[in-house]
């Protein structure tokens, strides 16, 4: 007959004893393991440190309402930082970042103007193709002058605005008259696609050849009409980081909101394509 010594467990409960240590030590482990994992691949390092500070984005002026929307919800996201815009023709913006004008990102209509500032040395990496946009003619609501080909701007007495050529928008038209073998007489050439649909608002042009989005964030102000030649006329918009940007890591980050998810359906939303 075994009997345990006085003072000591048998054998097999002290074994028991220490598999259970063991076990809860390695569950201790685990635990501690995943959840380090967890903070890291969610972002939420306690080390991060918030965004602040002021961005100021250079962009084309047919990125004015959907750049507007983003902005707001930038800083919504980021508390700490601010985003100032500047809205214009991509070529007079470009010219402006050539010559030194303090800004940390830039979006244009066009990599033609992109060029000119990849070619200065001053966009930093290189620029992202984030959206495409397609040319459209806007004309007063009913459409009176009865303009339905981009050959019908041509006709006697049709007063035509057109986006200067050295502005994207003018660009591409300038391309559309080439496939269509026409030649416009615009009675104005403006500085930005803005412009022009203004004056069509106005009533002081019978048509504008503009953006689809340009048509579209104008509701009922002015009509669409679609053209065939444009499939063969669009645009790309590149957007970079600048080099010197006075607060680079927010217009990183701001780079990274436009590419992102929400970007995307904030710009779709508003009619332009994707790249």
């Amino acid at each position: 007959m075994n009997f345990a010594l006085p003072g000591r467990r048998p054998a097999t409960a002290l074994a028991l004893a220490l598999a259970v240590a063991l076990a809860a030590a390695a569950g201790c482990s685990s635990s501690g393991g995943n959840a380090a994992a967890s903070s890291s691949s969610s972002g939420t390092s306690a080390s991060a440190s918030p965004l602040s500070g002021t961005v100021t984005v250079f962009a084309a002026s047919s990125l004015t309402g959907t750049f507007t929307q983003l902005g707001k919800d930038f800083e919504a996201a980021h508390p700490g930082v601010t985003v100032k815009f500047n809205f214009g023709g991509s070529d007079t913006l470009a010219a402006s970042i050539v010559s030194g004008a303090p800004a940390d990102v830039f979006a244009a209509a066009s990599t033609t103007t992109m060029d000119t500032v990849t070619k200065a040395g001053d966009a930093s990496g290189t620029p992202t193709v984030f959206v495409r946009n397609q040319l459209e003619i806007a004309v007063p609501p009913g459409d009176p002058k009865g303009i339905h080909t981009l050959a019908d701007l041509t006709k006697p007495g049709i007063k035509v605005a057109l986006c200067a050529t050295s502005v994207p928008c003018g660009a591409a038209a300038v391309k559309a008259e080439g496939i269509g073998n026409v030649k416009i007489t615009p009675v104005t050439l403006e500085t930005d696609v803005k412009s022009a649909l203004t004056k069509v608002e106005l009533g002081e042009v019978d048509a504008a050849i503009v953006y689809q989005t340009d048509v579209k964030a104008a509701g009922g102000k002015v009509q669409g009409v679609d053209f065939a030649e444009a499939a063969q006329a669009i645009n790309t918009y590149p957007i970079a980081v600048l080099t010197g940007a006075p607060d680079a890591t927010a217009a990183q980050a701001f780079v990274a909101f436009v590419l992102s998810a929400h970007g995307r359906d904030v710009l779709s939303a508003a009619g332009f394509q994707n790249p």
